[in-house]
């Protein structure tokens, strides 16, 4: 249910109510430079993901090793994402960010090299992949928890939606700058295109002012990943926000299939395979651009909800279509239901955490959202060469749906969370 604009309020024009919110940006320059920073960051980073992927499926023709992308990055996600958010809330966060990218430069420069000395060794790749998860892992934690310093409390919904934008501009460019890159230059271009984003969010963190911690008292390690671990337990509404995603990342996720579907179903090759990794990013970024409604909505719990049983449902369509353009139409929309999930997921996180543990609740929601999509890859992937790629997607939208259901029957407060009147 949406808020009723009171009558002695002027009424927005419907451009305004329905298209993004740009008020953060209008208002913060600091906000406005760092946003930007990272969406080209984002794009190179994308890009990288999408073109290692097709490096496996390159030197293997195979599926499974291309889900095994997702098994290596899973466990340092969990791992350093648990552990950055704890070292997030303990040290100067610009700082740490500062770390975390110039470290990542780093890992995409070797990646660079491995492409150009033409290794084709799986090993290589996963072992760079998986560094470069947990480092992504400990800067995502500190970027999240460093949002609410930067906006007013009142403007999360709006700076939400225009991350999101941002985030689906680089998951829709980046995959298509992938297919095309690979296909005319070959990986190492690709890689080196990341390489040179990193330019853009190393100055945008360079020219935020320190973000040091609320407490002096808190020290990273096992007793503070404890604690925020604490905190999130009797927090059923909280709990849900991650238990949904993981339920829709792993179950629905075909992701890992999208090099042998462009071969096998779409008679492609590397640029239908960029453009299946783009579409439904390119659904989640018209999502967001239209995204103006989403700060009157008071029933987040209830959208978070709805948008994933259409996620589910669009993934499993996509499953039976062979026409590539309608495949990529039902793709679109549910990358675009899956924005709607994750705006309201990350405020409801937002608002329900004090800053002294958002580092922590920001790890824990890196750890889901990043490696979710990771065990995905390698359920898709493993189920694919066990059954077919096709009963694969299908199998996996409808396992998305049914354990929805069965989540909602447990958590049923969730579905009325008010963001009036907030119930962690």
């Amino acid at each position: 249910m949406s808020e009723v604009t009171p009558p002695d309020e002027p009424v927005a024009a419907p451009r305004r109510r329905f298209m993004a919110d740009l008020t953060p940006l209008r208002e913060s320059h600091t906000y406005r430079r760092w946003w930007a920073g990272y969406a080209v960051s984002n794009i190179g980073t994308q890009l990288t993901i999408v073109a290692a992927q097709l490096q496996v499926f390159h030197i293997t023709h195979s599926s499974f090793d291309v889900g095994m992308t997702g098994l290596v990055t899973v466990v340092p996600l969990i791992v350093f994402g648990l552990f950055g958010g704890s070292i997030a809330d303990a040290v100067d966060r610009r700082k740490l960010m500062l770390i975390t990218s110039t470290t990542s430069l780093l890992i995409s420069a070797l990646l660079l090299l491995q492409a150009a000395a033409h290794l084709n060794r799986l090993s290589v790749i996963y072992v760079l992949l998986g560094l470069q998860a947990g480092v992504f892992s400990v800067d995502s934690a500190a970027r999240g928890a460093t949002l609410p310093r930067l906006v007013r409390a009142e403007l999360l919904p709006a700076a939400n939606s225009l991350g999101q934008l941002g985030w689906n501009t680089a998951l829709t460019l980046g995959p298509l700058l992938a297919g095309v890159v690979v296909g005319a230059a070959g990986f190492g271009a690709a890689y080196a295109i990341d390489v040179g984003s990193f330019a853009a969010v190393l100055y945008a963190v360079f020219r935020l002012p320190p973000i040091r911690p609320d407490s002096t008292t808190h020290k990273a390690g096992f007793k503070s990943v404890a604690e925020g671990l604490r905190f999130l337990a009797p927090r059923k509404n909280l709990m849900m926000t991650f238990l949904v995603d993981i339920d829709a990342m792993v179950f629905g996720m075909p992701r890992a299939l999208f090099p042998a579907l462009a071969v096998g179903t779409f008679h492609g090759g590397a640029q239908t395979a960029g453009l299946l990794y783009a579409a439904p990013s390119i659904g989640a970024f018209l999502g967001a651009a239209f995204s103006g409604w989403a700060g009157r909505v008071r029933r987040q719990g209830l959208a978070v909800v709805v948008s994933i049983a259409v996620w589910g449902a669009s993934v499993a369509l996509f499953g039976v279509i062979h026409v590539l353009w309608l495949g990529l139409v039902l793709l679109a929309v549910a990358g675009a239901a899956d924005m709607v999930s994750a705006i309201f997921r990350s405020t409801i996180l937002q608002v329900a955490t004090p800053d002294s543990l958002r580092g922590r609740l920001q790890g824990v929601f890196t750890v889901v959202v990043a490696g979710g999509p990771r065990l995905g890859d390698v359920e898709s992937g493993t189920v694919a060469s066990l059954v077919s790629t096709e009963f694969s997607v299908v199998s996996g939208g409808i396992a998305c749906i049914v354990g929805l259901l069965g989540l909602v029957a447990r958590y049923p407060s969730f579905v009325k969370y008010d963001a009036k009147e907030p119930i962690p």
